[in-house]
């Protein structure tokens, strides 16, 4: 796939991170479609994407459907559904895909594209996504920090000039991103990242800034990390704890107002991706020998008040 400005689009799955993304693409000149609830659909058909964010506050044309098989002949396919849809999804896109047509998964989670393979055999790219959004509205996206990715190929079949093209559409589209040869390590650092914000942010109510702030959760964001990393060591995976505690802790200096997409779920009485973060961590660690109390506690927790809401 030519990776061009003109090329068509369709992001399945347009809450906050698919409508930044697809809006982004649009505003930079590409044929976007928009899949997601009929209220946003409808509410872009209207007046277009209100896109907010911290350099753009704008409207913006763009294609909006209900219905998947409005992704039939796109040349790129974004992947923006819950992890708790990713089967499913990948199961009614199959039969739509044309020769040549690139998927890229940009969820959270690090099990996404191999859950894709095998459940219809579709082969995707995966990106590890970095933005703090949240739907403000019907058709009204907000952005209060960053909004980056990092791309790359699980298998290491894709040639190293289509992950080049790629990058450079979403560049070109105000859309900072880069390529890696080991995407699987940049998907399992934004995993600790989501472990150890994601589950306090929904069960204390709080933005990141609150919580590195407080000195009880700054140490216990330290635990979990310490936690996540050992997993990902157990299961083959390089990761730099050091690196990863301050990471953790420099995203809640430098992301203050972000609030978990858990938080949002829980808040709209939706199902949470929990499953895919600390549950996924809490089950790995078991399988692979390595105890994860903080993660299996947080993961409970959650679910408890996931049944609840």
């Amino acid at each position: 796939m030519a990776a061009q400005a003109s090329t068509r689009i369709a992001v399945v799955g347009a809450g906050a991170v698919g409508c930044y993304y697809g809006g982004m693409l649009a505003r930079a000149g590409a044929s976007v479609t928009l899949i997601g609830r009929a209220a946003h659909v409808e509410a872009i058909a209207r007046e277009g994407l209100f896109l907010e964010g911290t350099r753009v506050r704008e409207h913006i044309r763009v294609e909006a459907a209900t219905d998947i098989a409005a992704a039939a002949q796109s040349r790129l396919v974004l992947v923006c559904v819950k992890t708790t849809d990713t089967d499913e999804t990948a199961r009614l896109l199959a039969p739509l895909l044309v020769e040549g047509a690139r998927v890229v998964s940009l969820q959270n989670g690090v099990d996404n594209v191999e859950r894709m393979q095998a459940t219809a055999g579709v082969r995707a790219l995966a990106a590890a996504v970095y933005v703090a959004a949240e739907m403000a509205g019907p058709g009204h996206v907000r952005q209060s920090s960053r909004g980056d990715l990092v791309l790359g190929d699980p298998l290491a079949q894709t040639p190293a000039e289509e992950l080049d093209a790629l990058a450079e559409l979403f560049n070109r589209a105000d859309i900072p991103c880069v390529v890696t040869h080991d995407i699987k390590a940049a998907l399992w650092k934004k995993l600790v990242l989501n472990c150890t914000y994601n589950a306090i942010s929904a069960l204390a109510r709080a933005r990141y800034g609150r919580i590195v702030r407080d000195p009880g959760t700054r140490a216990l964001l330290t635990r979990v990390a310490s936690e996540t990393v050992a997993v990902a060591h157990a299961a083959g995976v390089n990761l730099d704890l050091e690196e990863q505690i301050a990471a953790g802790l420099k995203l809640g200096e430098v992301m203050p107002d972000a609030l978990s997409s858990t938080a949002q779920d829980i808040a709209r009485g939706k199902r949470t991706e929990i499953d895919s973060l600390n549950g996924y961590v809490a089950r790995l660690g078991e399988h692979l020998g390595v105890a994860t109390p903080l993660n299996y506690a947080l993961y409970k927790l959650v679910k408890l008040l996931e049944e609840a809401a």
